[in-house]
């Protein structure tokens, strides 16, 4: 049975609210910048290490997406959000292991970090059957480094290529290819990194134009990445504050 997630306390309640008026400025104030509409740029809440309850007081604060890193803690989340009646739209952001797959296509909506010819079948495979398509995104290694994890620009790779990753998800039966993401790399400047991931975005919708979502940018770097196109920011510490050590 489903435990009901623990409501609030008020105070808690108001440091959301006021986090999420912060960020909401700083999107709004971004997309003012790069001469885009607000509309265009949604705001995923990412709320690992955080409880239901934080979920559920967000969404009543108007919240409508939440991303999450590691399907152990997502899977119960989602469960306890949903027996508490409300409806989010869950983005699983986080590297994704084959095996997760099925537990994954059962609450996600959109996965984020598609990196592999193999997960994208394993993906598609669990998710045969889903009332709704999954929307998925090719994440992308801005650096080229293999072992960071990322489909490779520029590179025929049979599993890791970017161009085979999305032509496996474009001819998915119970996914839809929704476009890339990316992290920046440690090291990088943000303007170096989104304006990278924008160069490969650009020569990536020219082949595949359906799939125009662009996730990049998180608390410290969502102005850049705003100018640069994201479609989607992920924002975690600056709207809940700074998360407990994991252990």
């Amino acid at each position: 049975m489903t435990d009901y997630p623990a409501p609030v306390r008020p105070d808690r309640r108001a440091d959301l609210a006021a986090g999420l008026a912060r960020v909401q400025a700083r999107i709004a104030d971004a997309c003012v910048q790069a001469g885009r509409d607000r509309s265009e740029v949604t705001m995923i809440a990412v709320t690992k290490t955080y409880p239901a309850g934080d979920v559920v007081a967000l969404a009543g604060l108007g919240v409508t997406d939440v991303g999450e890193n590691r399907d152990q803690e997502a899977a119960p989340k989602a469960a306890e959000v949903a027996a508490a009646g409300v409806d989010v739209r869950w983005h699983f952001i986080g590297q994704l292991q084959r095996n997760k797959a099925r537990s994954v296509v059962r609450y996600a909506d959109v996965v984020h970090s598609v990196d592999s010819v193999r997960l994208a079948r394993a993906l598609d495979a669990a998710a045969t059957g889903r009332d709704r398509p999954l929307d998925a995104l090719v994440q992308v290694s801005i650096d080229g480094d293999p072992a960071r994890g990322g489909a490779l620009p520029d590179s025929a790779d049979p599993d890791r290529g970017l161009g085979a990753v999305a032509e496996a998800l474009a001819g998915a039966g119970a996914v839809r290819l929704a476009g890339l993401m990316a992290v920046a790399p440690l090291g990088w400047e943000p303007e170096r990194a989104f304006a990278r991931l924008a160069e490969v975005a650009a020569g990536f919708r020219a082949v595949h134009p359906e799939a125009v979502a662009l996730s990049a940018g998180m608390s410290g770097d969502l102005e850049q990445a705003v100018a640069y196109g994201a479609t989607h920011v992920r924002v975690g510490s600056a709207l809940l504050g700074m998360r407990p050590t994991l252990r």
